[in-house]
Parts: C-alpha cells; sequence; structure tokens
C-alpha cells in the first residue's frame, strides 16, 4: 500500500513506531485499554521521545503527515492484537489538533479504518490537555462528528500546573487521564486527598471516565478507587513496550 512505503526504517526498526501500555480496571486488575506511545527512531539521535517532538511538529503541517503514519500503525496493530486474541476495549493514538481542525480528517479517518477492517469503537484519540486552550470550534465540532461515528476520545494531562479545569466542559470526550502532577497529592494528606477527589468528581460529572496516570502501587490504587477512579497506568498498570512483544498475559507467562 502507498501509505505503508512511506514507512521508512532505522537499523531495522521503523522511523516512526508506537509502543504500547495497559490502562487497568483497579477492581479486577483487569486490562481495560491500550494506550500507545510514539518514538521516532533518528539514526544520528537514536530515539526522541514526544514530548521532544510533538511541539516542533505541530508549529508546522508536519504534525499531519506524522499523524497518517501514527493512525495506520495503530491499525495494523488492533489486526495484530486480535489475532493473538488480546484482550482490549479499545486502542489509542494521539491526535494533534490541527488535524481534527481539517475538514477532510473525518473522511480519511473513515478510509482508514474500512481499509483496515477496524470498528471505529475500538479507537481511542488521545488529546493534549493543551488543547483546552484552543478556541477553534472547528475541533470541538469535529470530536462530536467522530464520537458519532463511534470513536472515543481521551484527554490526557489533565488537572496538572496551568490546566484550565473550566474548559473541559467545552470537549465531549470520553475518557480523561489525569496529571502525573495529580498523584503527587494522593496520600500526602486529608486535604491533598480531598483535592485529588474533587478533580475526579469534577471528570465524573460531566460525563467521562477519569483514568490516573502515574500509579505505581496498590495503595495509591486503592485511595483513587474509593475517590471514584476505576483505571490506571503507571508501572503498576505496566510499561509500554513495542507491539512485535505484545502477548495475551498467559502466553507471556
Amino acid at each position: 500500500m502507498a501509505e505503508q512505503k512511506r514507512q521508512t526504517l532505522v537499523d531495522g526498526l521503523r522511523a516512526v513506531e508506537l509502543q504500547y501500555r495497559c490502562i487497568r480496571e483497579i477492581s479486577s486488575g483487569a486490562a481495560s485499554f491500550y494506550q500507545s506511545q510514539t518514538r521516532l527512531n533518528s539514526p544520528g539521535l537514536g530515539v526522541i521521545m514526544p514530548d521532544s517532538f510533538r511541539d516542533i511538529a505541530e508549529i508546522t503541517t508536519q504534525c499531519i503527515s506524522l499523524f497518517d503514519l501514527e493512525f495506520l500503525q495503530l491499525l495494523e496493530a488492533y489486526n495484530k492484537f486480535v489475532d493473538r486474541e488480546i484482550s482490549f476495549k479499545w486502542l489509542s493514538v494521539y491526535v494533534p489538533a490541527k488535524y481534527l481542525a481539517d475538514k477532510k480528517s473525518e473522511r480519511n479517518i473513515l478510509e482508514y479504518c474500512d481499509k483496515f477492517k477496524v470498528p471505529t469503537n475500538r479507537v481511542c484519540f488521545e488529546l493534549a490537555a493543551k488543547v483546552l486552550t484552543d478556541s477553534d470550534n472547528d475541533i470541538t465540532g469535529m470530536i462530536k462528528r467522530l464520537r458519532n461515528r463511534g470513536f472515543h476520545f481521551m484527554l490526557s494531562g489533565f488537572g496538572g500546573d496551568n490546566c484550565p479545569l473550566m474548559r473541559l466542559s467545552s470537549f465531549e470526550v470520553d475518557h480523561v487521564m489525569l496529571s502525573a502532577e495529580v498523584m503527587q497529592y494522593v496520600g500526602l494528606n486529608d486535604r491533598a486527598d480531598s483535592a485529588v477527589k474533587s478533580i475526579i468528581d469534577f471528570v465524573n460529572g460531566l460525563g467521562a471516565e477519569p483514568i490516573a496516570d502515574a500509579v505505581v502501587n496498590a495503595v495509591q490504587a486503592e485511595r483513587l478507587h474509593e475517590s471514584g477512579c476505576n483505571y490506571c497506568a503507571g508501572s503498576l498498570a505496566g510499561r509500554y513496550i513495542a507491539e512485535r512483544y505484545m502477548r495475551r498475559k498467559d502466553d507471556n507467562d
């Protein structure tokens, strides 16, 4: 396929490579979702992480072509996960706001899903918290249209420093991943726990499912669950690994 030919290799690895980590249901420990993270493999710089290239790519239209490669790779991974009988509700991929502002994005996304025979309700688009400062109505409108098509949306990095909480009410998302900064307050003292619970209640009140990030132990997970957060990610749930190493838990065992 023409899209796949655009993928180049660096030392035997894809130049653009998605890795995946599990998001678990706290009460059962079961794998519910898989969140992807993109790494760029550069011959001169080695592995480049998202913090080092996202903002630069989104200044130009480079983020559009990058998303195309990421989305195609996610759809390929979906079929491999299914073939390996890995249990999950959806796989996520980061989507830049600039892509959603393009009126052609809905058609392109649907065509890709149809080509790879991936149901729309098995795909979740991840938005960065910085989208909350964007007043572009085209973006919120596109989110609504894609959700009507069955796609999920997850806002990540919510509740951190300089995050405009009230702006979340303008974005109809299915899941909200709390910033790793929030975890610094879990179990710190009663006031801190109350503040964390308030953020979780706020997310739940808007009809979204909160997901705690950077959870490292069962004590934190239990406190979060008691506060109304049903899902967690972080070292307790599992680290990011390449798709080629993904297997069912019993296969890994």
